[in-house]
């Protein structure tokens, strides 16, 4: 279990993480659609994950929802690199009803994030750009090319679930293990 804690006048913020887990979760962000999707994530990606966030949502969610993002792409760039033994490219296609997302990824130490997802407006009281914005601070801190693209769908709260159900199975394929594979790099590192 590898934990960070950070703090700013915007948030404040203890994450623990477990790469290797069963997919049991602990989520209290105070952005209530935020922790639906970051339990989700857990169970989908078999990864332990224990976070408390106290942010100025008075203000709005963004920088609670950003700054998670932040925490949990630093904390999984220490879990995941250096890669050895692993998969190293996860893909995975999440159905929710109507709604279609998929995501690609390379745990390639580049971080690159295409967002191919056009959704306006609000799912209850989030206001759905945060997605993009959450994703891009995993990625960018993470250490990970993903994208991320809609398929289908018209259900905003469906299509959101999909794309962070799409990213947990994607990142749990990469990091199957593969002894095979060594550092899976014609480079030699990652």
């Amino acid at each position: 279990m590898i934990q960070k804690n950070r703090k700013t006048k915007e948030t404040d913020i203890t994450l623990a993480l477990n790469v290797s887990g069963t997919g049991k979760s602990t989520i209290a962000t105070n952005v209530g659609f935020l922790d639906h999707m970051l339990e989700s994530f857990a169970k989908h990606s078999l990864m332990d994950i224990n976070i408390t966030c106290n942010g100025d949502t008075h203000i709005d969610d963004h920088h609670s929802v950003e700054d998670v993002g932040i925490v949990l792409g630093q904390v999984l760039r220490e879990a995941i690199y250096p890669i050895e033994q692993v998969e190293r490219f996860g893909s995975a296609v999440i159905v929710m009803d109507e709604a279609a997302v998929s995501c690609d990824l390379d745990l390639s130490n580049r971080p690159y994030l295409l967002y191919d997802v056009a959704l306006e407006g609000k799912v209850g009281q989030f206001d759905v750009e945060l997605v993009e914005e959450f994703f891009r601070a995993v990625v960018f801190n993470a250490g990970i090319t993903a994208h991320i693209v809609l398929q289908r769908g018209k259900n905003k709260h469906h299509i959101i679930e999909a794309a962070f159900k799409s990213l947990a199975v994607a990142l749990r394929r990469s990091l199957m293990t593969n002894v095979r594979a060594g550092v899976p790099s014609t480079k030699g590192v990652l």
